[in-house]
């Protein structure tokens, strides 16, 4: 497997409104090469562009209320959670799951995402709260490729550099040989979104492989698809996870409730949107 130096870029957090072009062109000048790959949060962007829900006003179905009151608790809780062999803090989480906020939050899974997407844990569809204030989550883009093409021009036009970029998600892609499927909708060809909750619980009871989920990925480059994925998983990991991995991850480091973490919080956590990985020639792990 080819190896890769990284280099995660610190920046301000990036709230709806801004221009996250720009915030990426003043965070790699001076950084990149020509033919290095570009990796940017999804979330990052998303967020930046206004493309969320606040599920304060929400009004939940039956449906929603069953799966926040019954299967969230019961069915994640007891049957599975140890299937998918999550750790038991995260179950616990599980077993507690917030009757009114999680109703919420599963109607808009439903809206947005579909049913088997709902009978998700989290991140339903790609709809994440993690890293966002009060009652926010982030929906998925939707039109990635476009994106990560202004990105690619962008860079291209103001600092006269020739990139890949790639549009990086959290959520998982599992891989059996060359069989690469993920439980998120629209990841990037050559990797297979079915199933929703069915693809999740396959890929954890197995213990397959798992990497990050490229979304979008300029094509000037010639990348295979488990190429892709590696260094998709290798930017995930320099990148971290901001104020916490999960919703309870980050009201716990606050000390708050779940709804009241606030955007001034979260910008006094490091965040990392931009990886720069480039094909490692000499010894060593990062860039310089």
């Amino acid at each position: 497997m080819k190896r890769y130096s990284v280099l995660a870029i610190s920046t301000s957090y990036w709230r709806p409104k801004e221009d996250y072009v720009q915030h990426i062109l003043n965070a790699v000048k001076g950084k990149i090469k020509n033919g290095d790959i570009v990796t940017v949060s999804e979330k990052a962007i998303s967020t930046s562009m206004g493309n969320m829900v606040d599920e304060s006003s929400v009004k939940p179905s039956k449906t929603a209320r069953f799966l926040a009151k019954f299967w969230m608790p019961i069915v994640w809780g007891y049957v599975l959670g140890p299937l998918c062999h999550l750790k038991r803090e995260t179950i616990q989480h599980f077993k507690a799951y917030p009757e009114n906020e999680g109703a919420k939050h599963k109607q808009v899974a439903l809206w947005y995402a579909g049913f088997l997407q709902a009978l998700m844990h989290g991140s339903e569809g790609g709809i994440d709260g993690s890293n966002l204030p009060y009652s926010y989550v982030s929906l998925t883009l939707p039109h990635p490729q476009e994106v990560a093409q202004k990105i690619q021009a962008a860079i291209r036009s103001a600092l006269n550099k020739n990139v890949t970029v790639i549009i990086v998600d959290t959520d998982r892609t599992y891989s059996f040989r060359n069989l690469h499927f993920t439980p998120r909708p629209k990841p990037i060809k050559g990797i297979y979104s079915c199933g929703g909750v069915f693809a999740y619980v396959a890929g954890r009871f197995l213990k397959l492989k798992k990497h990050a989920t490229p979304i979008a990925l300029t094509e000037d480059k010639r990348l295979s698809v488990s190429e892709t994925l590696n260094i998709a998983t290798v930017a995930n990991l320099a990148r971290g996870f901001g104020a916490g991995r999960t919703v309870w991850d980050m009201a716990e480091k606050f000390g708050l409730p779940l709804t009241q973490v606030t955007w001034e919080d979260l910008a006094k956590i490091e965040h990392k949107p931009i990886v720069i990985v480039r094909a490692r020639v000499k010894k060593g792990k990062y860039l310089r």
